[in-house]
């Protein structure tokens, strides 16, 4: 999907991303969709939900809403944009799904000048390599994650439990949309992947980990996207990996 041209509080600074999707060897739909939009300096992975109605048009729905967006001169007014349109999507669900859940997580990364700023509902992850550091910035919104964090579950337990896909939070699932917002520093050479859960829970941390320190962006998602196809591509499977170029100039 092509983004809007650069606006001049974007267009000096140059970033590297790569992208791609696969329905699985399961799923007769893909209801994942996402936007490269490295001109606004936007990324985002949306993740229908399976089992419930139409989460292809959800997913689709909050790609939609997202294409136009054009970065601001400022920050906050970037991020306003962006949860307002995230909220544009969630009543677009809610008014057209004909009384049944329209639904999909969302995880989205906006870099402006030295700040990279995360926005996501649902389980869909964004992690991040810098410097030999691996970690998983994004918290999952989901049951396990929730037990996880009050201490009745194991991090093991939690990876293998069997709701480990039931959510919390979820564009579509409510009249008012929860997003959380996380703010960072950037670095020149940080190296970002956003996914939906079809590439991961079937690829341990440390697979990830190794993987995404390819010598190329390209390299580096291609590998993944293989490995989680090749443990069984039980669900849809989409990856974006976005680098920061080593002596770029962040302002």
């Amino acid at each position: 999907m092509s983004s809007s041209p650069p606006t001049a509080s974007t267009a000096r600074q140059r970033w590297y991303s790569c992208a791609a999707s696969d329905v699985g060897h399961v799923r007769k739909v893909n209801e994942d969709a996402f936007l490269d939009a490295r001109e606004q300096s936007l990324w985002v992975v949306a993740d229908g939900m399976g089992g419930h109605s139409r989460g292809d048009r959800a997913s689709q729905a909050i790609i939609e809403e997202l294409h136009s967006f054009v970065a601001a001169t400022s920050a906050r007014a970037s991020l306003d944009d962006l949860v307002r349109r995230m909220n544009a999507a969630n009543r677009f669900c809610r008014e057209s799904s004909d009384g049944q859940v329209m639904g999909s997580t969302v995880a989205a990364l906006y870099l402006h000048g030295n700040r990279a700023y995360l926005l996501w509902a649902g389980d869909s992850r964004i992690y991040r390599y810098r410097g030999g550091d691996f970690a998983q910035l994004t918290e999952d919104h989901s049951l396990v994650q929730e037990l996880h964090r009050l201490g009745e579950l194991t991090a093991e337990e939690a990876e293998n439990h069997p709701s480990s896909n039931v959510i919390t939070r979820a564009v579509g699932v409510g009249d008012e949309l929860d997003v959380q917002v996380r703010q960072l520093d950037l670095l020149a050479g940080d190296r970002f992947l956003l996914c939906s859960d079809g590439l991961f829970k079937d690829v341990k941390p440390t697979e990830v980990h190794a993987n995404l320190i390819r010598p190329a962006p390209r390299q580096a998602l291609d590998a993944l996207m293989a490995l989680a196809l090749r443990r069984g591509g039980t669900d849809n499977v989409t990856g974006i990996v976005v680098q920061v170029p080593f002596g770029q100039m962040l302002d």
